[in-house]
């Protein structure tokens, strides 16, 4: 019989491209409420917008002299009012014309920024502070302390709050800046309390709140470190509306003769005084009335694109 030989084939080389590992990809790192909405916030044209306004206002009221060298309480009654304003001359004392009292009207503009900006960044600091720690309070431990508080900011809440200002600023005779933030101040923190009780009466409900009480932490660290910065994102919104409000409120009690008066200069005084002069002198209250739109105008987008940013249901 043949002899029968098993042939057993060579393995096939292996001519295939040696793996190179890939690389391991670093984990993205999750974002908090405040980091998405940073994120929003600088894809939108509204708040860039505002921002940039707000910042020049600011550098204007800091810096009033780096704009106009000319002052705004030194008048010249050569300088007539029902002489035209020279647009073409930009950043000089003629620009917007003169007032009745021979003062630049522009220089008026400029500097009266600062007592704007003052009384609305004041006011907004003040009640801010106030509403968020009664707020806090009452939303927290509830019961008697939240009735008391609650009823108190009801009966506040119920004064109008130009015509309480008006009664407030009666009672002093020297109506300096700080005595019309005093007087915004002590009715304007009502809106503010009420937005922090709603937010912490939320929040307090929430698991790491239950987990923070439940290893002894105390009440201050649980309202501090806890409580406070997740409640205080629709608080930054009611605030930031509020300043330009705030801006506006001070130029119609100063309009009224109720708020600033001279020698401090204040767009709601230039605005009185060129109110009489309005069908001769147009532009002693057209240029004030501007600016001050634009300022309120700026806060109020402001506001508008924090709160699209801080409110996931508007993404």
């Amino acid at each position: 019989m043949p002899d029968i030989t098993k042939t057993v084939d060579a393995p096939a080389e292996e001519t295939s491209a040696p793996v190179v590992a890939a690389a391991p990809q670093k984990a993205e790192k999750a974002r908090s409420l405040w980091g998405d909405a940073w994120v929003d916030l600088r894809r939108n044209p509204y708040f860039i917008i505002s921002s940039v306004l707000i910042f020049l206002l600011l550098l204007i009221s800091a810096f009033p002299s780096w704009f106009t060298s000319a002052s705004p309480t030194d008048g010249d009654l050569v300088k007539h009012f029902l002489t035209k304003p020279e647009l073409g001359s930009i950043g000089s004392p003629d620009w917007f014309g003169y007032d009745g009292q021979g003062r630049s009207v522009y220089a008026r503009v400029i500097y009266g920024t600062r007592a704007s900006i003052i009384v609305g960044v004041a006011v907004t600091a003040i009640v801010t502070v106030l509403g968020a720690i009664m707020g806090m309070i009452a939303g927290y431990f509830g019961g008697i302390t939240d009735a008391i508080l609650s009823r108190l900011t009801d009966i506040f809440f119920g004064v109008p709050f130009l015509l309480g200002a008006m009664v407030v600023l009666q009672a002093f005779t020297d109506r300096t800046v700080w005595t019309v933030v005093f007087a915004l101040a002590f009715l304007g923190w009502t809106q503010i309390t009420r937005v922090m009780r709603g937010a912490v009466i939320t929040v307090k409900q929430a698991d790491y709140v239950h987990a923070a009480q439940a290893l002894g932490a105390g009440t201050v660290r649980i309202l501090f470190r806890h409580i406070l910065p997740n409640a205080m994102a629709p608080v930054i919104v009611v605030s930031t509306i509020a300043l330009g409000g705030y801006i506006s409120a001070e130029a119609t009690l100063s309009y009224l003769g109720l708020g600033l008066a001279s020698p401090t200069v204040s767009w709601g005084v230039d605005i009185s005084a060129g109110a009489a002069q309005i069908r001769v002198a147009e532009h002693i209250l057209l240029y004030p009335s501007i600016m001050l739109s634009i300022t309120v105008l700026a806060f109020i987008m402001l506001g508008e694109a924090v709160r699209n940013a801080l409110d996931p249901k508007l993404r």
